[in-house]
């Protein structure tokens, strides 16, 4: 049995208003339920005690016991006589989330969600699994110049571990314009977001250990984490982050590293308040946990004029907090220029681990960044634009093709997290390659096999190539849903 467990008034809390159907233990069992497909309630939790969760809820023992057993009899609750109840999937569930092949055509791209698809450049196929924009419109000025200053820096060995002084310069400032007085000591560059978060990764976890994740979250940032040994401890955040559940699950886990996507999370699109990242700095503190902030889409509001929220170090007064940053979402994919902000003790320390890994970031790139950082409104205002109109497209042909799917519109970010009517996301995403489109299934952005009711869907594409995309997501829908269910595997000895 799992270590973590839910207290009666919080799973009531995580409950809501359950409706008030008849029989209303079938209601509070398929709420529970819900709860676990969802993601917000980790697998291998244990359960509040019946009584205790009869009182949070205000209803008799009776009807709790009627509801455990239902979810025992489906498979969503296990338990052992003196040990209490925890939550699971049942067997069948799990065969239907794991793994399917894949066709030789396709190769690994199940395996590398967030790259570009083999059959990317076949004519016709839309690729939804890339959340990522081509260059900006000043991106060819910005290169000239870049490669106009390139001879300061080419009588020299080319190699910078840190990064260079004068984009270190740039990112510290940026940071002190939004709450966080930075200096460029403690900015190390990094070969893309991924390679800072896995220098992170190697530099600071043992394996073994424990650590916070959020579910859904950036599935490289669990193979990092995977390769790397640690013992992943899932959060669920599709209703926004629950701090107070975070908080004792940190504690409950011994946890020593969170990682989570404050801004415009990757696949959600939501926007951490700023009582929530203060709350759960606090609750990092009280755990003597350190927490990595992936601030990759920090800069992606869709009102380049709203108010900022306080990046999470802003909240930070022990150097708990560690930022990463990257010019792959805002600028270009193809820069591969990440960065992260530290205490200046690890920040060296992180320089002299990343060396025997890949020593430097290419200069080149850096100066284009460092270009491009220098007109940076410009870029986001550009952004912006494009992405504003290509979530509206999208969202419109939502609501008029599979107007069951459900959705938020995010202010910033870019991709819709939307919720289909049914756990059959990875059958989806096989249907809809076949009609010539790419779509990520939910449970690639989880830890243990959940949210497969659950797609990410980016709007970087052309409008009329997402309504095209759309079209074809409804025509792979309707398959999947006349397809009769999947058999259960049969034993073998």
């Amino acid at each position: 049995m799992g270590t973590r467990y839910v207290g009666g008034s919080q799973l009531a809390r995580m409950l809501g208003d359950v409706p008030q159907e008849r029989p209303y233990y079938a209601a509070l069992a398929r709420a529970v339920r819900g709860l676990v497909l969802d993601g917000r309630l980790a697998l291998r939790t244990r359960l509040p005690a019946e009584r205790d969760l009869a009182a949070a809820l205000g209803v008799s023992r009776t009807t709790v016991t009627a509801a455990y057993d239902r979810l025992r009899e489906e498979g969503y609750i296990e338990s052992r006589q003196g040990a209490g109840s925890w939550t699971a999937l049942p067997p069948t569930t799990m065969s239907a989330l794991a793994p399917r092949a894949v066709p030789a055509r396709v190769g690994a791209a199940d395996t590398r969600f967030g790259t570009a698809h083999p059959l990317a450049a076949t004519p016709g196929f839309i690729d939804l699994g890339c959340a990522t924009p081509g260059a900006p419109a000043i991106f060819e000025e910005a290169v000239a110049a870049a490669v106009a200053e390139l001879p300061r820096y080419s009588s020299g060995p080319g190699y910078e571990p840190a990064g260079l002084a004068g984009l270190r310069e740039m990112i510290a400032a940026r940071y002190a314009e939004h709450g966080v007085p930075t200096r460029p000591d403690q900015i190390v560059i990094t070969t893309g977001a991924q390679s800072a978060f896995t220098l992170l990764t190697q530099t600071l976890v043992e394996a073994g250990a424990p650590v916070m994740v959020e579910r859904p979250t950036y599935p490289h940032a669990l193979g990092a984490l995977r390769r790397h040994g640690a013992r992943l401890v899932p959060v669920g955040v599709n209703e926004g982050w629950d701090v107070e559940l975070i908080a004792g699950s940190m504690r409950q886990a011994a946890v020593r590293l969170a990682y989570t996507v404050p801004d415009f999370h990757n696949p959600t699109g939501l926007l951490m308040g700023e009582d929530d990242r203060a709350a759960l700095v606090d609750a990092a503190r009280r755990a003597d946990a350190l927490l990595v902030a992936d601030e990759t889409f920090a800069e992606l509001a869709h009102d380049p004029a709203a108010p900022r929220t306080a990046p999470m170090a802003a909240f930070d007064t022990g150097g708990r907090v560690i930022s990463v940053g990257s010019a792959s979402k805002l600028m270009w994919g193809g820069l591969r220029v990440g960065w992260i902000r530290a205490t200046a003790p690890l920040a060296r320390r992180l320089t002299v681990a990343r060396e025997p890994v890949d020593i430097a970031s290419p200069v080149i790139d850096q100066l284009i960044v460092q270009e491009l950082m220098a007109r940076v409104e410009e870029v986001r205002a550009e952004r912006a634009q494009a992405l504003l109109r290509g979530r509206d497209a999208l969202a419109a042909a939502l609501r008029e093709r599979l107007p069951g799917w459900e959705f938020g519109l995010p202010q910033g970010g870019m991709s819709l997290w939307a919720r289909m009517g049914a756990p059959v996301a990875t059958a989806l995403s096989e249907a809809a390659e076949r009609r010539g489109v790419r779509v990520v299934p939910g449970s690639v952005f989880g830890a243990d096999g959940v949210l497969e009711d659950r797609v990410r869907l980016p709007y970087v594409l052309p409008p009329e190539t997402l309504r095209e995309a759309v079209d074809r997501l409804a025509a792979a829908y309707e398959e999947v849903r006349s397809a009769p269910p999947p058999r259960p595997l049969p034993a073998y000895v």
